[in-house]
């Protein structure tokens, strides 16, 4: 009787020390629905500030020189004029949330942009990583990272295909 007691009692200490918080990692979250709308808004180029926090800093490709929310939808928008064609895929797409050992909240999703540039009407296909902190629900930090390469390629021989057209026509 005496470790029957004992074990109930040690059994009941177990299930009340358990710690019941918030969940450190899903796929499942209001965050994610944020950085879901967002992704939307871009492929509609239709930009909303208010996902943002007025301090939030954006950084591509980049540690060290981000942009404010404004000047990352400036951009955006910048970046659209080259491009007859550009947004995120539906397929594929992946997103998850997680709480760090520290109770920073992180969503970080997985994507694949496809545009066509506008000089010479060519498809481009790449992977984007983007990760968002959260803080009281808005976005304080952005971090997105791709390879760029190709574009700049493409870019540059747009660029002199167009000098070489214009000494001609000279």
């Amino acid at each position: 009787m005496k470790n029957l007691s004992l074990l109930l009692l040690t059994a009941i200490l177990f299930i009340g020390c358990q710690q019941k918080g918030q969940k450190r990692y899903t796929q499942k979250s209001p965050e994610i629905d944020t950085v879901k709308k967002l992704t939307a808004n871009y492929n509609n180029k239709s930009y909303d500030i208010n996902l943002y926090a007025d301090t939030a800093k954006t950084y591509y490709n980049t540690k060290d020189n981000h942009m404010s929310p404004s000047e990352t939808i400036a951009y955006h928008k910048q970046n659209d004029a080259v491009y007859s064609k550009r947004g995120f895929l539906e397929a594929d797409q992946e997103y998850e949330m997680v709480v760090t050992d520290d109770g920073e909240t992180w969503v970080n999703c997985w994507l694949d942009w496809e545009a066509t540039l506008a000089a010479n009407n060519q498809k481009y296909d790449m992977p984007v990583h983007l990760t968002y902190q959260f803080v009281n629900g808005k976005i304080v930090k952005e971090y997105g990272y791709w390879d760029p390469s190709a574009l700049v390629l493409a870019f540059n021989e747009a660029e002199a295909k167009k000098v070489a057209d214009e000494e001609e026509s000279d």
